[in-house]
């Protein structure tokens, strides 16, 4: 096609590198354009302050990123997702973005909507990102939302960044974060989600506050632990759409609950995607940034990270002897929130238990009838016999008695 202002490009089937041998290796990559952000939320585990000159100057540059993308797209990646901090802070956004969709990239874009302006909504309007926006909305009230983000006018500019998506009927969804600034406002929050237009789900949440990524500041991470959710908080949570929340886990627990053994990584981090750090170090997920598994871009190439690079990460074994006696052996692994990220940003290993996701686990277990109480599921001999009868419905559902407060109880 010879307009350049197309965005795509015709080629023979039989012709293009993309179609040719095994299957493509990157289905989708994250891109984090900054750790800089406008807001400085109480419970974030990356965030630096958006003036932050020496993060700024490290960052990759348009010309670095546009080739990471152009990389991306020869390996079939076929989404993209811009992400932070707040990715709307970098000055060349609409560059990349453009940039993205002229190769035939969905984009997905993370972002507190506060610097979504009409100039920008009108980039979206006539090249749309082909995926919805995500906002991430802290408050339903200027008082609960700046009492999470710290930023005085922050809650008037993300209202008039979702009414400039709104008016220009862009699409978008909005997420949560379950924190007690805002957990008498849940209800208006759902209420209020439920009238965008093309939304059809229950707004996810932020429940469980990871530790600082960069392992950064103990004064952070200790805010941030205070901020967390007691155990019988997170079942009462869970349990306020009692009926759907055992439907999801009944499917999930016949897919995913079984032990680990030894293997570090049992999900899919690092086989068909990947996330680049705002300085050009490609990490198997945006959590993980342990030195030993971080590969940089600056040194090597995309193709080389995921054919040679994270396969030989994915092989790692744990080690640890309580890992070993514990996680390796607990059919609870799917449930768990335990995986070699937090366990960096926790303990600065890979293999070591984390001791507040193991508590919720089990709890969400005793919740659904998999586990008495007192019982540990590392020592369970009949955990599959409990999950077969759990997914055919054959354990009948318990009730709990830990609401929390505002309008998450139990009917």
């Amino acid at each position: 096609m010879g307009n350049q202002d197309s965005y795509a490009v015709k080629v023979r089937t039989d012709e293009a590198s993309l179609w040719k041998g095994n299957s493509p290796p990157l289905d989708s990559l994250d891109i984090e354009l900054t750790e800089r952000c406008n807001n400085n939320c109480i419970h974030c585990y990356i965030n630096l302050p958006a003036t932050d000159l020496n993060a700024r100057q490290r960052e990759l540059s348009t010309k670095e990123i546009q080739e990471i993308l152009q990389e991306a797209a020869s390996l079939g990646c076929l989404t993209i997702k811009f992400t932070g901090g707040e990715p709307l802070l970098r000055t060349d956004f609409e560059d990349l973005y453009i940039f993205a969709r002229k190769l035939g990239l969905r984009v997905i874009l993370l972002t507190n909507a506060t610097l979504i302006t009409p100039a920008l909504v009108e980039v979206f309007a006539s090249i749309p990102p082909l995926e919805p926006i995500e906002v991430t909305l802290y408050g339903m009230h200027k008082s609960s939302y700046e009492a999470v983000t710290r930023v005085s006018g922050s809650f008037e500019a993300t209202r008039q960044g979702i009414d400039l998506l709104l008016k220009k009927k862009i699409h978008f969804v909005v997420k949560g974060v379950f924190l007690q600034q805002n957990r008498e406002e849940i209800d208006e929050f759902e209420s209020w989600a439920a009238t965008i237009p093309y939304t059809d789900t229950i707004p996810s949440y932020s429940l469980f506050f990871d530790l600082r990524a960069r392992r950064d500041s103990e004064q952070k991470n200790r805010l941030i632990k205070g901020l967390r959710l007691s155990p019988e908080e997170v079942v009462t949570f869970f349990f306020r759409r009692r009926e759907q929340y055992f439907k999801e886990m009944r499917k999930f627990c016949s897919q995913f609950a079984k032990p680990s053994r030894r293997d570090i990584f049992s999900c899919g981090a690092g086989m068909r995607n990947g996330c680049v750090d705002a300085y050009g170090h490609l990490q198997l997920c945006m959590l993980l940034r342990h030195p030993a598994t971080v590969y940089d871009l600056k040194k090597g190439s995309l193709k080389d990270a995921l054919t040679n690079f994270f396969p030989e990460i994915r092989m790692m074994k744990a080690e640890n002897p309580d890992y070993l006696n514990r996680c390796a052996r607990c059919f609870l692994h799917g449930l768990c929130e335990q995986c070699p990220a937090r366990s960096w940003m926790e303990h600065g290993a890979l293999d070591t238990p984390i001791e507040y996701h193991c508590k919720i686990a089990h709890a969400q277990a005793t919740a659904l009838g998999l586990l008495e109480e007192g019982e540990w599921a590392w020592q369970i001999d009949d955990w599959e016999e409990r999950i077969r009868n759990f997914s055919d419905g054959r354990l009948a559902c318990p009730k709990i008695s830990h609401p929390v407060a505002g309008s998450c109880t139990t009917g």
